[in-house]
């Protein structure tokens, strides 16, 4: 039909007899104006060549009005452009307004199977049929009423003209403008060869996927991130999953692979454009949990960028009774399971080091990073691996570990061991096997305990230090004070006095940051709301801090009550606000937190010597200038500081780690240079006992106390073993009234005591003497007298000889170093 149609063209500009008319007048005029000018002779001559010019002007113009002449110029372009679409094969159409056709070219009348101009249907009346199509038509129409572009693709049944059952056409609206007009081209392509192919392809590939699912062996496809895009019924039936459920593509290699497996096959590492093929005799996982031994054939190909795109995986059921089907035996396969599921890293080497072959765990060693191609390239330089290996070549190596650490992360370390293997006859193949556990947690527990036990040491230094030196101090306080009694403020060597007392007392707070360190120093907890001691601290943080620095305190809700000694925990927050203010020299921000940690929330901050409990958090950050991460390790050691020479004892750090520590807390330290330090310090929930409680009452209950008397009479037992402290407390005991029996023993002191038959009212003695010490004497005198009182003086804490003593043992205890004042107080106390 195509052959027989040719294009319909109403587009060319018709003639017009108004032209004619005008024209030929204007002509004919002109003639009979001249004809009474001219002369009489010459008017024959000029009216018969006007009459020429006119009948030849007038055929030219009714020539042009009609359209039959034309500019050469635009008729060449426009029969070129013409020509091309009229034998276009897609078929082509303009319309104006709804449905007037101005052009329709061949091969749009062949699809229309119209044979000229009065059969010649539009777009929209040439497409109808089922609901799709009529929608697709109506989205055509509106978008050429509203000048828009629109493409459709619309499906028939049957095609047009007969040419087929079903008929596939891509419809195309474009806006057009013809002299000013608006206009709307079409164009319709059939399309129906195309996805003609397209179906046939789709039905190959159905084909092919379901030979591929029906094979005799899985086939899963793994990306670089470890999902899973494709998997193969017979692989999922194995592993009992079911595609219509979960679907290729909601699988991980974690939910179809042991930790081992998925282990091996993300170790595969390659350059990019490489192609890598691996065998891996691996156990895959089934949807219940159970173990299934495979053989995968694990292709992997990389892009240019080097990472690895999806892989291409042949698996083959290895389970009793389906192996053997590629050739291996069944000691292969129990061999391949045990290599790969063993906890300890086996790989062996060539005899230039290189890996040959690895499991599961070696695999595990670089997690995430380039496997390594040589055994030296695993861990950092150093440690005398490559004199081992070069023992193990020749054959002469023992067996003897090696403790390296990874080159992939430093903080990683593991034990290496290296066993020779016989040479083959052309040397080459394996020479030596290569066995590695990771031991990064132990050296981390190692390196715990050995820095608990070197602080554990320094504090029985410390405290054995504080406490000879408490008994220096007890003497030097009570001897000015005794000089202080006996001169007036007036006279000359008063100040001189007071020197030696404040520079005592000076002493005796380093000798308690000692103590403090040791946690040998006496505590008074008490159950605190750490929200108000906040909130009483903030007025003096506030000095501290001066001016350049910004103090910020945000406080935590409804925290949980902690047992601590109130002063000593001011002491602690105020000595790392003093601590911060110092690391910002030029200004900054100190900011103070305080918040609830629960049990669970613990392993979230990855301090391992954290166990799991309920906390109260105490944090102190400041924007300073950091510590270095060689000196974190040191900071809480006595006497070590970064300040300069003058400026700092190193005892603060110290004092803060004894008393959190001695308190049941634990403190640590993070910091960046150049950003600031954090100190975390986490105190134990205190839940209140029944007894607490009842204690608590009784104590609001009780009636004020009036001012105390600090003379008395009675018979006083003092022990001490240093001479010079002894002397005083028995001056200062006798100047209030008291009768005093001195011993410099524990055993003088049992004498003293059944000399006068037990009628001592009250025994002072010192906890550490020689012979017999303050406990054991106390155990002595309850057997002889059941009632006798004791008074225990201490350098140390009250706790630390209390688990010596019976439980519920009573008595009365006085820190080292005291005032006159106070041991006048505690006797009178003690004798009630």
């Amino acid at each position: 039909m195509g052959g027989t149609t040719t294009a319909i063209d109403r587009s060319d500009k018709p003639g017009h007899i108004g032209v004619i008319l005008l024209v030929a007048g204007l002509l004919v005029g002109s003639a009979i104006a001249l004809g009474f000018i001219a002369n009489e002779w010459a008017q024959p001559l000029i009216l018969g060549l006007l009459g020429l010019l006119s009948v030849v002007g007038v055929f030219g113009l009714f020539a042009f009005a009609i359209g039959l002449v034309q500019f050469s110029g635009r008729a060449a372009r426009n029969d070129l452009t013409k020509a091309i679409v009229d034998r276009a094969d897609e078929g082509v159409v303009v319309t104006e307004g709804e449905t007037a056709i101005v052009y329709a070219n061949e091969a749009y009348l062949a699809l229309a199977g119209a044979r000229g101009a009065s059969d010649l249907r539009p777009v929209n009346s040439l497409f109808t049929g089922r609901a799709e199509v009529s929608e697709a038509i109506y989205r055509l129409a509106t978008a050429a009423r509203e000048n828009r572009k629109l493409v459709e693709e619309v499906r028939l049944e049957p095609a047009l003209g007969g040419r087929g059952a079903v008929g596939w056409y891509r419809i195309k609206v474009s806006p057009l403008r013809r002299d000013g007009r608006p206009a709307t081209l079409w164009s319709v392509s059939d399309v129906t060869p195309e996805r003609e192919r397209q179906e046939n392809a789709f039905q190959e590939l159905q084909h092919a996927i379901d030979y591929l699912d029906h094979a005799p062996a899985g086939f899963v496809s793994i990306d670089a991130d470890g999902e899973v895009s494709y998997l193969n019924a017979t692989l999922s039936g194995w592993l009992d999953f079911d595609l219509a459920r979960f679907g290729s593509g909601g699988l991980h290699l974690d939910d179809i692979a042991t930790p081992a497996a998925a282990a091996l096959v993300q170790a595969i590492r390659g350059h990019a454009g490489d192609v890598r093929v691996e065998v891996l005799d691996v156990d895959l996982k089934r949807r219940n949990g159970a173990p299934l031994p495979v053989r995968l054939h694990h292709q992997v190909a990389f892009g240019s960028d080097g990472r690895a795109g999806p892989s291409r995986t042949l698996v083959l059921n290895r389970a009793p009774g389906e192996a053997g089907t590629d050739g291996s035996s069944e000691a292969e396969i129990r061999f391949a399971r045990f290599f790969h599921s063993t906890p300890m890293a086996i790989a062996t080497v060539d005899r230039t080091g290189a890996i040959l072959r690895a499991n599961a765990a070696f695999a595990r060693l670089t997690p995430g990073g380039p496997q390594p191609a040589t055994i030296l390239d695993l861990v950092a330089a150093g440690g005398g691996l490559d004199r081992a290996l070069a023992d193990a070549m020749e054959g002469r190596s023992e067996i003897t570990p090696l403790d390296l650490t990874l080159a992939a992360d430093e903080t990683r370390s593991v034990r290496l061991y290296l066993s020779p293997v016989a040479a083959t006859e052309d040397g080459d193949g394996e020479r030596a096997i290569i066995y590695a556990l990771e031991t990064t947690a132990e050296r981390k527990l190692k390196d715990n305990i050995d820095q608990a036990q070197k602080m554990q040491a320094v504090g029985q230094l410390a405290g054995g230090i504080a406490h000879d030196f408490n008994n220096v101090l007890q003497v030097i306080i009570n001897a000015s004070e005794f000089l202080l009694a006996s001169h007036r403020p007036t006279d000359p060597s008063f100040p001189d006095i007071m020197q030696i007392k404040q520079n005592a007392y000076r002493a005796a707070a380093l000798v308690r940051q000692l103590l403090a360190f040791s946690r040998r120093q006496t505590l008074r907890p008490q159950v605190l709301e750490l929200g108000d001691v906040l909130s009483d601290l903030s007025l003096m943080l506030k000095r501290v801090v001066a001016d350049k620095v910004t103090l910020d305190v945000r406080q935590g809700r409804d925290l949980w009550p902690v047992k601590a000694d109130l002063g000593q925990l001011e002491q602690v927050i105020v000595n790392l606000a003093v601590n911060a203010r110092d690391a910002m020299a030029d200004g900054g921000k100190l900011t103070v937190r305080t918040r609830n940690v629960e049990r669970a929330d613990c392993a979230g901050f990855a301090h391992a010597a954290l166990p799991a409990d309920d906390y109260v958090l105490l944090e102190v950050e400041d924007s300073g200038t950091g510590i270095a991460p060689e000196h974190l390790d040191k900071i809480f050691e006595p006497f070590f500081t970064t300040k300069e020479v003058g400026k700092g004892t190193g005892l603060g750090l110290s004092m803060v780690y004894g008393i959190v520590k001695q308190t049941g807390g634990f403190v640590f330290c993070d910091s960046v240079v150049g950003r600031g330090t954090i100190f975390r310090i986490f105190l134990p929930r205190h839940v209140p006992s029944e007894e607490e409680i009842a204690a608590e009452a009784a104590v609001k209950e009780a009636p004020k106390k009036v001012a105390a008397d600090h003379t008395g009479a009675g018979v006083i037992l003092l022990v001490e073993d240093e001479d010079a402290v002894r002397a005083l407390n028995a001056r200062m005991l006798v100047s209030r009234g008291y009768t005093v029996h001195e011993a410099a023993s524990g055993v003088e002191a049992l004498d003293i005591f059944l000399a006068h038959d037990g009628q001592i009212d009250l025994v002072v003695s010192d906890v550490v003497m020689p012979e017999m010490d303050g406990p054991t004497l106390l155990g002595e005198l309850r057997q002889r007298n059941p009632n006798t009182k004791v008074v225990f003086v201490s350098g140390y804490a009250e706790e630390a000889f209390r688990k010596n003593l019976p439980e519920g043992e009573d008595f009365h205890f006085l820190p080292k170093p005291f005032t006159m004042k106070q041991l006048v107080e505690t006797v009178k106390a003690a004798m009630g």
